[in-house]
């Protein structure tokens, strides 16, 4: 595949009309890699493309363009630098890594939060990004309804547990489309805001004590240790595609705008 340089800005995967632009920050690496995937699973990359570090960075923005890459494409980082552990340096060039910046994470089936640790290489089971080409959403003209916070009344809510119980009545319980077919019992309420507690993807395998009651694993249910702060939580959404998990999102968020009710995040920077 050809490449160029790219450009600095904006961060993350960005869609243009004949391929996709990378950057990623960093700010004291030694090397980077883009590796690109055929499948979330795959043990090995379809492409490793060496950034260099003259060419492809600016200040301290790795970036490079991929002529024919297009939205779909799977891709992680492996990133070169110092290991300091004293001084909050653990680069491992053997690690495969989420883009901060991915609106999409792929791979949960295949995910291993064990593997993960010690120096190994554990792509086979890390998550991976996908290139999304956002321009493909239909807003159809939503925006923010910017009520007076004096007249809003606010909903704090889980969005898998507000509806997982089949006494919700929902089609999809415990999903952003539950959130939608509760609506009208929002309004019966007189809501007019909700606040969603962490929608971004966390591992539901990050929890600090690992066997529960009987010797079952236990998960992150609450998800305050979010993996990639701009990516809708997989296992809220109804189709199990990757590709649609933005979609699911904005479907609820345009939504709810429609009948009046405001979407405020819970961001956790842990």
């Amino acid at each position: 595949m050809e490449t160029s340089k790219g450009h600095a800005y904006p961060l993350g995967a960005t869609v243009q009309q004949d391929g996709v632009n990378f950057s990623l920050f960093s700010r004291n690496a030694a090397g980077v890699q883009l590796l690109f995937f055929d499948r979330a699973g795959d043990r090995h990359p379809s492409h490793v493309f060496e950034l260099d570090p003259i060419a492809n960075k600016t200040f301290y923005y790795w970036h490079i363009f991929v002529k024919g890459a297009r939205h779909g494409q799977l891709y992680g980082y492996r990133v070169d630098g110092p290991y300091q552990p004293e001084r909050g340096h653990r680069f491992n060039k053997l690690k495969l890594l989420l883009d901060p910046y991915a609106k999409v994470v792929a791979g949960k089936p295949y995910w291993s939060r064990v593997e993960a640790y010690g120096f190994g290489d554990n792509i086979a089971s890390a998550m991976k990004n996908m290139v999304v080409d956002t321009s493909k959403y239909d807003w159809e003209g939503d925006e923010p309804l910017g009520r007076p916070m004096d007249e809003t009344i606010i909903y704090e809510m889980h969005v898998r547990g507000f509806t997982r119980h089949l006494s919700s009545g929902a089609d999809h319980p415990g999903t952003y489309a539950g959130v939608v077919a509760k609506i009208p019992y929002l309004l019966d309420l007189g809501i007019t805001a909700v606040e969603l507690l962490p929608v971004q993807q966390f591992d539901p395998q990050d929890i600090g004590v690992p066997y529960g009651p009987g010797g079952q694993r236990l998960t992150n249910y609450w998800g305050y240790a979010p993996a990639a702060f701009f990516a809708p939580h997989d296992c809220y959404c109804v189709s199990p595609d990757p590709i649609d998990r933005l979609r699911e999102f904005r479907d609820m968020v345009k939504a709810l705008h429609r009948a009046g009710i405001e979407v405020i995040l819970d961001v956790v920077f842990n």
